[in-house]
């Protein structure tokens, strides 16, 4: 079998290898109710379909301090209980993130062959996973994972060099956006400053660019392997019309409702770690379509590699000191000798 598009990376050559170690194909009627699913630890049951919680960030901006403290409550209460919420009336301009997505689009039209080798945005682009040795760590995408200290660099884009204006206004409005709901998150816990005050700017954190071609081969294929995210906190703009972002819940897998009027926002291991697991880093993945390709754009917030990142009770702390920086590398690490990331229990004072 051969890819379809020029512009698709070669995931079916180069990893025929992994997809044949697929268990047998079995009835998935896409109609189901609940469908079932391989996450490389036996098969998990998925929920039906859900909506995430639903934040309206009118409230934040509001004169009235019991709105205020509503909006400020409902974020906090969705980041402890579910480490993912939507957010609508963020205050990024709907005709921005058509603009974005309309780019983006194009980017990933170009020919593998210009993506992979003309070094676009920094040399950015990846796709699959190299280090994979099984079908479960096999992530079927390709990506443009952006540091923002290159996104106002012109010799980065190229032939897509009308990339560039859009880009730059895109990741400053999600750079805003990221450090007013953390600091919401800041405050709940009784801490006037946050580290990512200081820490957390453009010279730290990441756009990256997602496609999810689509897959011919088994809806048992990840887009994203199950994963939590490595940062403090994450805003997602997914695709309005294909699904594929599911997220663990009750030790259960929820698809989550696209919503073409929202953006969505999750915890990372930083604040979890920061906040004594107050708030939640939950474990996440995409699916893949076998006919619909899928675009998505994630902003990570980020502090520097020497940031340390101690708990706002020390005294109590369930994990050690450590910089981002270290747990980058255990985590490198990690993945190179089990093909998984560990993550925080690496870190776990009882450790």
């Amino acid at each position: 079998m051969t890819e379809s598009n020029q512009h698709n990376p070669p995931l079916l050559h180069d990893y025929t290898h992994l997809l044949n170690q697929l268990p047998p194909v079995r009835d998935r009627g896409v109609n189901v109710k609940r469908q079932r699913a391989f996450d490389g630890r036996g098969e998990t049951e998925v929920m039906e379909e859900c909506e995430l919680p639903l934040v309206d960030l009118c409230g934040l901006w509001s004169e009235d301090v019991e709105e205020r403290d509503s909006c400020a409550s409902e974020i906090c209460k969705a980041s402890a209980e579910w480490g993912f919420f939507q957010i609508v009336n963020h205050g990024i301009s709907l005709e921005l993130l058509r603009k974005m997505r309309m780019k983006q689009v194009k980017l990933f039209k170009a020919s593998f062959e210009t993506k992979a080798a003309s070094g676009l945005l920094d040399n950015s682009y990846r796709w699959g996973n190299k280090t994979a040795t099984c079908p479960n760590q096999l992530s079927w995408c390709e990506a443009f994972h952006v540091p923002l200290t290159k996104i106002s660099d012109d010799s980065c884009y190229g032939e897509f060099n009308s990339l560039r204006e859009v880009m730059q206004e895109y990741a400053g409005e999600m750079q805003e956006l990221a450090k007013s709901i953390a600091k919401v998150l800041v405050t709940n816990m009784g801490v006037k400053r946050g580290l990512w005050e200081d820490e957390c700017n453009a010279s730290t954190c990441f756009l990256r660019l997602n496609r999810y071609p689509p897959c011919p081969i088994s809806p048992e294929v990840f887009g994203l392997v199950p994963h939590t995210d490595s940062d403090f906190l994450t805003i997602l703009h997914q695709d309005e019309h294909v699904g594929g972002l599911q997220l663990m819940k009750d030790s259960k897998w929820v698809a989550v409702k696209p919503n073409p009027d929202a953006l969505v926002v999750n915890i990372g291991d930083l604040f979890q770690a920061w906040s004594n697991d107050v708030y939640k880093s939950v474990e996440h993945k995409v699916t893949v379509n076998k006919e619909a390709e899928r675009h998505s754009i994630a902003y990570f917030l980020c502090p520097s590699y020497e940031s340390f990142i101690g708990c706002c009770e020390e005294e109590s702390s369930i994990y050690k000191n450590f910089t981002f920086g270290e747990y980058r590398s255990q985590i490198q690490r990690d993945v190179k000798d089990y093909g998984h990331k560990v993550g925080l229990p690496r870190f776990l004072v009882s450790n």
